[in-house]
């Protein structure tokens, strides 16, 4: 199935292929996938285990190569990059939020955020730090080191990190793994009015319901496959739709 593809989008796949092995030990991680993440639009990318959403994500971050087809950033057509300009352009134009936090302990709250801006030589835009700020909430716990924070807190202070540099597109990877519902709740709120306040393009791997109706839209893989999309979840629809997939893989 190929997901029409709009204008004004952040990133792209044209028949994005991935194989891992070779021979007998051949795996098709991704078969011929063809998508579009419109600019300020909050995605969510769901399947069972091994359907080939985690690949998706990191083929499209340009953090794991291809096998065939195109990947675009923008405008940019990442196999046309050498490993330097490949690297420079995670570092500008891409936010990354992990399952576990990736925060340095000798830090305090601040400096996590400022981290990547600092290695790269760049000062940050101090009024839009101020704004990310804001909107995470911590404003009170900038001088914090993470052993000083909350789970929640912590993934606050990652999804900051990921927006300071003002990015193209942040990729969000089960941000809300390690985390209680509340503080589940807390992350998936700022991811939401990132989006909604600041035309932030997020797309996000997970497997929960609940995380997906945070989304203007989800789309739904299987056997390395877009198998079906849907606009406005809910988690009851999102939930309902999971278990007919699962239900048809049975069969």
């Amino acid at each position: 199935m190929t997901v029409t593809q709009p204008t004004a989008l952040a990133a792209a796949a044209t028949d994005l292929t991935k194989v891992y092995g070779t021979g007998e030990t051949q795996v098709i991680a991704l078969d011929e996938v063809s998508v579009g993440f419109r600019r300020a639009e909050y995605t969510a990318i769901m399947g069972p285990s091994g359907s080939g959403k985690s690949t998706l994500m990191h083929c499209m971050a340009g953090l794991d190569s291809i096998t065939a087809g195109s990947v675009r950033l923008g405008d940019v057509e990442l196999s046309s990059l050498s490993d330097k300009q490949l690297t420079l352009l995670r570092r500008e134009k891409v936010g990354f939020v992990f399952q576990s936090f990736n925060l340095l302990p000798t830090l305090n709250a601040l400096e996590n955020i400022t981290l990547p801006m600092d290695i790269a030589g760049t000062r940050p835009d101090r009024a839009w730090l101020d704004h990310v700020i804001e909107i995470v909430g911590l404003g009170d716990r900038l001088k914090h080191r993470p052993s000083e924070l909350s789970g929640g807190q912590q993934q606050r202070v990652a999804c900051a990190r990921a927006l300071a540099s003002r990015p193209q597109i942040i990729f969000a990877d089960e941000p809300t793994g390690n985390l209680d519902s509340r503080s589940g709740a807390e992350v998936l709120g700022f991811l939401r009015t990132s989006v909604d306040d600041t035309g932030q393009t997020i797309v996000m791997v997970t497997h929960d319901p609940n995380a997906a109706s945070y989304a203007d839209r989800v789309i739904f893989l299987a056997d390395g496959r877009i198998v079906d999309e849907m606009f406005d979840p809910t988690s009851g629809l999102v939930l309902e739709r999971m278990k007919r997939f699962e239900a048809a893989r049975v069969l």
